[in-house]
């Protein structure tokens, strides 16, 4: 995951939307792991905000909502144990 990393941030235009979204799908298939943020520091040596600022960048370029709670903070792994569990939304079958 720390190549992909590197080459997110190397890259521009469509090719860094479709790495970020190959580190997004990668995350989230740990994202049942408890503590899911030291989880990643020890298995991929990649930093909580490395994955928030890949997720930032999906939700500012319209590919990515992330869930807020109530008092309107964030909720990086609640959004990432959502892509787990359905990967392809409505909505991205039908736009194709």
């Amino acid at each position: 995951m720390r190549s992909e990393i590197i080459k997110f941030r190397l890259a521009k235009g469509s090719e860094k939307i479709k790495i970020a979204w190959v580190i997004v799908k990668r995350a989230s298939r740990y994202s049942y792991e408890e503590p899911f943020w030291q989880f990643l520091k020890r298995k991929f040596n990649v930093r909580d905000m490395e994955i928030k600022e890949i997720m930032r960048f999906l939700e500012e370029k319209g590919e990515l909502e992330i869930l807020r709670s109530r008092d309107g903070k964030h909720l990086y792994v609640s959004t990432l144990k959502k892509i787990s569990r359905n990967p392809v939304t409505l909505d991205k079958w039908l736009n194709r």
